[in-house]
């Protein structure tokens, strides 16, 4: 299996980003998807998780209403939507499928990051 994120770059604080997460390899909708990062010198952390059917979403506190998970399983994609962005959201975002199916229990895949930078 196999995660590309794409979206990241550059946005002044207060504005907008939308990352997105493409997936191919496997069965997605199989699979629960999370939005970790990871900033300099810091642990990586859980950012969102959505379901492996879109029916329940999950927040870090640091991020509750002003981030959007959501999933297209048709397309095969996870996207999370960013506003009021922060100094603090600067990090390397990462996508993550974890197999939420009883055939897939334990299988985990990682998109290789995209960046994204909060600066004026």
């Amino acid at each position: 299996g196999q995660l590309v994120e794409s979206g990241g770059g550059l946005v002044q604080p207060g504005g907008s980003l939308t990352l997105s997460c493409a997936a191919s390899g496997f069965t997605f909708n199989w699979y629960d998807m999370t939005w970790y990062r990871q900033a300099p010198g810091k642990e990586r952390e859980l950012v969102a998780t959505i379901t492996s059917d879109g029916g329940s979403t999950n927040y870090a506190d640091s991020v509750k209403g002003r981030f959007a998970i959501s999933r297209d399983n048709g397309r095969t994609m996870v996207f999370l939507q960013m506003n009021r962005l922060k100094p603090e959201d600067t990090a390397v975002y990462y996508c993550n499928a974890r197999g939420a199916r009883v055939l897939v229990r334990g299988t985990y895949y990682w998109g290789q990051g995209t960046q994204v930078t909060v600066s004026s």
